[in-house]
């Protein structure tokens, strides 16, 4: 292998080396990438979310891009894009926790991301204005939203175009949605029985939302003409958001061996939505920067190990391979070592230790280039040992390198500036 010739030099110390790296790695991606998405080996690695701020600031820059997506509820997303744009809340403390799911409002990192967009966007000079999202579906770790925001956006859609239809509905609609805490109660992560999911008044409310979609595809030449394509196409968005959501409550109330990798699998095919909605939104406008986890990512299956329980599932990654194909290209983040993470020294015979002969202290790594090495001793690469204090930590496979198109290691990783307390 010639790796060490091919691999990208950098250090997160020096914006100029790591803009010509950058400027490097967007030439051999090559013209057809409409959506690059970085992923992150762990939640809370510090220069990994550095790293990813000061790629989309290249990228807005010198490639053509214009909106970032991160793993963050969509529907809590518009809330930050109001803030970036100048309109709605005049801080980003009124945002930080209504605009984020996950608490990710209050990493330090994301309060400088969305600063420096809203500055950006506020100098008259770029005519071209920023857009921040989120692309994870409306669930948490513990359970999921209530339908009710999402079916109240596409109500008030219908009834400011026609007010006696947007009634007709949402006295079908409302009585069924019930109080949100009735939806939102995480103990039915553990136990089914606890989940409203698949009660006669969900079932009810599944049907009307079919009925609304329905709706909304009939008449969509008079909505566009009366709204907006734009916001026509918001609307029809939020009603698919509401079908998927109601059809992960129903799975939470399934008793199945299977539940939890059909839930995972509902979640990653509404981030996969969610995203082609959003380039879609971006079409003429500029390309798209995706941040997430790895596991989120990855174009192959996903796989996690929880306890004596290995669950599997498709990815978004997978089906916007699908979807886009070559319009999609993802990297992958490793961590050598991250004191503060609880991850020490690789193990020999794995591939983070590999990846420790190359010069450093960060650089990137075409993938591609690697997938001879994975077939001819994939048999014999280890995967090093998992965290000893944060468990969103998966560690390299011999599969990484055929599931994502670029690799960007870090000798180095911090914790969070924000994050919540690590155990251990």
């Amino acid at each position: 292998m010639k790796l060490n010739q091919e691999a990208i030099s950098f250090s997160l110390d020096s914006s100029e080396g790591l803009n010509a790296s950058i400027d490097r790695l967007m030439s051999l991606c090559g013209e057809s990438v409409q959506l690059l998405g970085l992923g992150e080996a762990l939640h809370g690695g510090e220069e990994m979310l550095i790293l990813r701020n000061r790629l989309f600031q290249r990228l807005v820059e010198k490639h053509g891009y214009s909106a970032i997506a991160i793993e963050s509820s969509f529907p809590r997303g518009r809330l930050v894009n109001s803030y970036v744009a100048g309109r709605g809340q005049l801080s980003y403390e009124a945002v930080a926790e209504a605009g984020f799911s996950h608490g990710f409002g209050r990493l330090e990192a994301n309060r400088e991301l969305v600063e420096w967009m809203r500055q950006y966007n506020a100098d008259p000079s770029h005519p071209i204005k920023l857009q921040f999202y989120g692309f994870d579906s409306p669930t948490e770790m513990c359970y999921a939203d209530s339908p009710g925001y999402v079916l109240y956006f596409v109500l008030d859609y219908i009834s400011s175009l026609d007010d006696a239809r947007g009634k007709e509905y949402g006295q079908k609609i409302e009585p069924l949605i019930g109080k949100d805490s009735d939806w939102e109660d995480p103990a039915t992560l553990f136990d089914p029985a606890r989940s409203i999911g698949l009660s006669p008044a969900a079932m009810r409310l599944r049907i009307y939302v079919e009925d609304l979609i329905a709706e909304l595809v009939v008449r969509r030449p008079e909505l566009i003409f009366r709204s907006s394509r734009e916001r026509y196409s918001e609307a029809v968005h939020y009603a698919q958001l509401a079908r998927r959501l109601l059809g992960y409550h129903a799975a939470m109330a399934e008793r199945s061996s299977q539940r939890t990798s059909r839930l995972l699998g509902i979640r990653d095919a509404c981030m996969a939505e969610n995203l082609a909605y959003i380039l879609s939104q971006e079409q003429g406008r500029g390309r798209v920067l995706a941040f997430a986890h790895n596991s989120h990512l990855q174009k192959g299956s996903a796989q996690w190990q929880f306890g004596a329980e290995l669950f599997t599932w498709w990815p978004a990654g997978s089906h916007l391979k699908e979807i886009l194909g070559e319009r999609y290209s993802v990297i992958v983040s490793a961590v050598i070592v991250s004191d503060a993470n609880g991850i020490g020294q690789p193990e020999a015979g794995t591939l983070e230790a590999m990846l420790t002969a190359m010069p450093g202290p960060a650089r990137f790594i075409p993938t591609h280039r690697m997938q001879e090495y994975s077939a001819l001793q994939a048999s014999a690469l280890l995967v090093r040992s998992a965290s000893a204090k944060n468990p969103t930590y998966f560690p390299l496979t011999a599969q990484s390198l055929s599931d994502f198109d670029w690799l960007v290691a870090l000798d180095g990783v911090g914790y969070s500036r924000g994050g919540p307390k690590l155990s251990g």
